[in-house]
């Protein structure tokens, strides 16, 4: 069964992203509260009503146009959780409340890097380095008996591991 055929049942979406940073190297005293870590990770779900292009625009500042204005779209239903800017590891679950076939029209996610010192020191060339992460997605319905994890398995392609 897919999320779709759900229609009006509420469900909840959260959202976790995990990464380690780069603690900014030989740094003392650090005057912006962004100078400890090396970069700092977010995910953003497109909203209901916002096409693919509006949704890439609004995280992706390299693909705008020079008349681009945000679109100002509300996203009720989010509850965020509090993110410590000063640790190593970022870990936040941020849980989103509606219909599920609301959630269901949405179709992306994206992860995307923000502030930290590898911006403000390219001399250091961090801006080249790969940032780990995880992503983990998980969708609750109350007493529905519906098979929502097999039907994404199979889209995005999780093998399927037989241990003997």
């Amino acid at each position: 069964m897919r999320l779709i055929a759900l229609g009006n049942t509420d469900v909840v979406m959260r959202v976790t992203l995990s990464y380690f940073i780069e603690p900014s190297p030989g740094a003392r005293g650090w005057t912006s509260r962004f100078g400890y870590q090396s970069h700092c990770l977010r995910f953003a779900v497109r909203n209901q009503l916002e096409t693919e292009t509006a949704f890439v625009e609004r995280i992706n500042k390299f693909v705008r146009d020079e008349d681009y204005e945000a679109p100002g779209l509300s996203d009720p239903g989010w509850t965020f959780g509090r993110l410590n800017s000063l640790a190593s590891l970022g870990s936040v679950p941020d849980t989103w409340k509606g219909r599920a076939i609301d959630l269901a029209s949405r179709g992306y996610i994206a992860v995307y890097p923000t502030i930290g010192w590898w911006n403000k020191r390219p001399q250091l060339g961090a801006w080249g380095k790969t940032a780990r992460y995880s992503l983990v997605v998980s969708i609750e319905t109350p007493e529905v008996e519906t098979d929502l994890y097999t039907p994404v398995a199979n889209q995005i392609g999780i093998p399927v591991v037989i241990e003997t």
